[in-house]
């Protein structure tokens, strides 16, 4: 039985690390709310709360769930997914006319 090489996993002080980056993120994204209900964003909320959630997404999949460490289809398989994902969101905003430039 021949074992394959892995990378070394993260300390925990790399897990604390990525737990206060998800802590800031979460923070922008909280704060994005109240300036966009302070000063008019002109929309641009939404795509940045997106992109936001995107980041978030790669960082909860690559570290916390270890994809970083296996084969390159399973990271393959978890972005197709998130992008299928935000095609669906936009298809359903769009249905229920969230976007304000097509209406």
């Amino acid at each position: 039985m021949s074992e394959t090489a892995h990378a070394a996993h993260p300390s925990t002080r790399d897990y604390v690390r990525i737990a206060i980056f998800l802590a800031v993120l979460t923070a922008i994204e909280v704060a994005l709310f109240y300036v966009d209900e302070a000063f008019d964003m002109n929309g641009w909320d939404g795509p940045l709360l997106i992109g936001l959630s995107t980041i978030k997404f790669v960082a909860v999949v690559g570290w916390f769930m270890h994809l970083r460490f296996e084969d390159s289809f399973l990271s393959r398989f978890f972005g197709a997914g998130f992008v299928l994902a935000m095609i669906l969101y936009g298809i359903v905003l769009a249905a229920f006319g969230a976007f304000a430039i097509f209406g």
